[in-house]
C-alpha cells in the first residue's frame, strides 16, 4: 500500500487499526517505529502529537496476552509433556502479541480522538 491517500476518504477504526493509517486521510504514515507514532502525517498534515493515547492499551494488553501465554503454556505442557526448553518459544511469541497488540491498541484510540474530536478537559472561566 502507498503513502498516498486513499481517495481521500477516512477509513474505517478497523482498517485504521490493523494497518497504521492516518485518521483523517487514510494513508499508511501513522507509526514512525514499531508502537511510535510518527509526529504527523506525511500525507495530509494531520498532527498527531496532540493526541493523548496514553497507557490504556498496555494496561489490557499485559492481562490478555499474559493470559493467553500462561494458558496455551500450560496446555501444551499437559498435552505432551515436552522438555523445558520447549517453552522458551513463549518469550518470542509475548513479544510478538505485544508488539503487535500496543500497534492495534493506540492506533484504535487515536482514531476514536479524532473521530469523536476529544480533547483536554478545561474548566468554564
Amino acid at each position: 500500500m502507498s503513502e498516498a491517500p486513499l481517495a481521500g476518504a477516512a477509513p474505517s477504526l478497523a482498517a485504521a487499526s490493523f494497518e497504521g493509517l492516518c485518521p483523517r486521510c487514510g494513508a499508511r504514515t501513522l507509526f514512525a517505529g514499531l508502537t511510535r507514532f510518527a509526529p504527523s502525517c506525511r500525507a495530509c498534515g494531520l498532527d498527531f502529537a496532540g493526541y493523548n493515547v496514553g497507557d490504556g492499551p498496555a494496561a489490557f494488553l499485559i492481562l490478555i496476552v499474559g493470559a493467553i501465554v500462561a494458558v496455551s503454556a500450560i496446555l501444551l505442557d499437559q498435552a505432551v509433556s515436552p522438555p523445558w526448553w520447549v517453552h522458551l518459544v513463549w518469550l518470542p511469541v509475548a513479544a510478538g502479541l505485544t508488539i503487535y497488540g500496543l500497534r492495534l491498541g493506540k492506533a484504535a484510540l487515536l482514531y476514536q480522538e479524532h473521530k469523536h474530536r476529544a480533547r483536554e478537559g478545561r474548566l468554564a472561566e
